[in-house]
């Protein structure tokens, strides 16, 4: 059987939407989740720490509430869990009102990172840098219009 000019291959790129969003995400996500998990830890408490680690000043449990909802839209009440769970794995330490990372707790973090930064590198490795320029700015206009209609909706 011989190849026919119907079963050419497109080179025609795909268009950025909302699933292909999704997917990205999700696969990046996995990825990440799976180093975590090595590390004992979820995604939520990742990012929770993440937090208190680079923050300038020692956060009150407040603040990486805002913090946290802010970038992940989670509810607050499920951040405070999340935040009592870092507790207890003392990996943060209540310092009259506000929360320390621990030694353990910046380990943990400087782990991570370096676990993920060769898989990361892999990832976005060779893209182009007006691709990822272009991808940038889209991606920053997509999440400024769904945080615009999310406040509507929480309104």
């Amino acid at each position: 059987m011989t190849a026919t000019a119907s079963s050419a291959v497109s080179t025609t790129a795909p268009v950025a939407d909302p699933r292909a969003l999704a997917l990205a995400h999700y696969a990046a996500r996995g990825v990440l989740e799976c180093v975590l998990a090595r590390h004992g830890i979820t995604f939520q408490q990742q990012i929770a720490l993440r937090a208190a680690v680079t923050a300038d000043v020692p956060p009150t449990p407040e603040d990486l509430v805002s913090q946290v909802q802010g970038s992940l839209k989670a509810d607050p009440a499920d951040i405070r869990t999340t935040l009592d769970e870092l507790l207890a794995k003392r990996l943060l330490v209540a310092d009259g009102a506000h929360l320390r990372p621990t030694d353990a707790g910046r380990e943990l973090i400087a782990a991570a990172t370096a676990e993920t930064a060769p898989i990361g590198a892999r990832i976005w490795g060779g893209l182009a840098a007006e691709d990822l320029a272009a991808a940038g700015r889209v991606l920053t206009l997509v999440a400024e219009r769904a945080n615009a209609e999310l406040a509507t909706l929480a309104a």
